[in-house]
C-alpha cells in the first residue's frame, strides 16, 4: 500500500494499491489541477530524490518557521510555537525527513499539531506519527481528510484552548471550519495571531485580504468579511503571521479591521469609481 501525494497541493492520501484518479483538494474550485495534469509522488520518492530540505529558523522568541526548499506544493510555511512546556506545530508542510525530526526534537519536539484548513493538511499524519502528537482539526473539515488517522481529533464549537493562552479560533470564511491561532503569550505577552491564509497579508504589508479562492480570485462575500472582522476584534494580538511567512509586526489588530472595512467598501462599490 502506498501513500500517494498530490504534487500540486502537497496533500497525502491514505494507503492504496493504485494511484488515485484525482485529488479531492485540487478538484474543487478553491484550488486547481495543474495545467500539466494530475501528478503524484510519495514521501519516499521525495527523500530518494535528495532535492528537498527543510529550513527551520527562529523568527522571534518562541516562534520558529519551517519551510521546504525548493518550494513544494502550495509552498506554505509551518510554524513551531514553543510555549510553557508545550510545543505546537501550526499548519503543516509535506516534506519530513530524519534531519527535520532531529532538529525539532532538539527544540523539545511537538506536543500537538493544529490546522487552519484542508489546503495545509499535507502529510500531517506522518508528522503526528513521528512525534506521537495529536492533530486538531475542526469538525467542519472532516470530509476533507484524505488520510484518516487515530491521531486526528475533530473539535467543535468556536474555540478550543489547547493550553492557557494558546487558543484555536474558528472564524470560517475561506473554509467553513477555517481556524486561526490566537497565541496570547507571543510577542512578549502582546499576542500573535497565526492565520494560515484564512486571513492573508498582501503585498503591502500593512493590509490583509480575505478570499474564498486565492488562485482563482474568487472574493469573499462582504457579510462574511464583516462577520470575520467582528470575531477577530475579540482576540488579543499585536502581530500577525500568515501562511507564506509574511508578517505584520505592529498594530496588526488595527490593520485587520482597517483592511476589512476597505474590502467591504470595494465589494459594495463605495471605495472607488472606474
Amino acid at each position: 500500500m502506498v501513500n500517494y501525494i498530490c504534487e500540486t497541493c502537497g496533500v497525502q492520501y491514505g494507503g492504496s494499491k493504485e494511484v488515485p484518479n484525482q485529488c479531492l483538494i485540487c478538484g474543487e474550485e478553491r484550488q486547481y489541477v495543474s495545467p500539466k495534469g494530475q501528478t503524484w509522488t510519495t514521501l519516499e520518492m521525495m527523500k530518494k530524490d535528495r532535492k528537498f530540505k527543510n529550513c527551520i529558523n527562529l523568527d522571534e522568541d518562541g516562534l520558529y518557521s519551517i519551510n521546504t526548499i525548493p518550494n513544494f506544493g502550495i509552498g506554505q510555511t509551518a510554524y513551531l510555537i514553543k510555549d510553557t512546556n508545550f510545543n505546537l506545530l501550526w499548519d503543516c508542510i509535506t516534506y519530513i525527513d530524519q534531519d527535520t525530526i532531529t532538529q525539532i526534537e532538539d527544540l523539545g519536539g511537538i506536543d500537538a499539531i493544529a490546522l487552519s484548513h484542508p489546503h495545509y493538511f499535507s502529510s500531517q499524519v506522518e508528522w503526528a506519527e513521528a512525534f506521537d502528537a495529536p492533530i486538531y482539526i475542526h469538525e467542519d473539515e472532516k470530509d476533507w481528510v484524505t488520510r484518516p488517522s487515530e491521531k486526528i481529533i475533530f473539535w467543535s464549537g468556536e474555540s478550543l484552548e489547547l493550553q492557557q493562552g494558546v487558543i484555536l479560533q474558528r472564524i470560517g470564511g475561506h473554509f467553513k471550519g477555517g481556524t486561526v491561532l490566537e497565541w496570547k503569550n507571543g510577542f512578549r505577552q502582546n499576542g500573535i495571531l497565526l492565520t494560515g491564509d484564512i486571513i492573508r497579508i498582501v503585498a503591502d504589508r500593512q493590509w490583509v485580504s480575505f478570499m474564498y479562492s486565492y488562485p482563482n480570485f474568487i472574493p469573499m462575500p462582504s457579510v462574511t468579511v464583516e462577520r470575520i472582522a467582528n470575531r477577530v476584534n475579540e482576540f488579543k494580538f499585536e502581530r500577525l503571521y500568515d501562511a507564506f511567512h509574511r508578517v505584520i509586526k505592529e498594530e496588526a489588530h488595527y490593520q485587520v479591521q482597517k483592511s476589512a472595512t476597505r474590502y467591504v467598501k470595494a465589494l459594495n462599490g463605495t471605495l472607488f469609481t472606474t
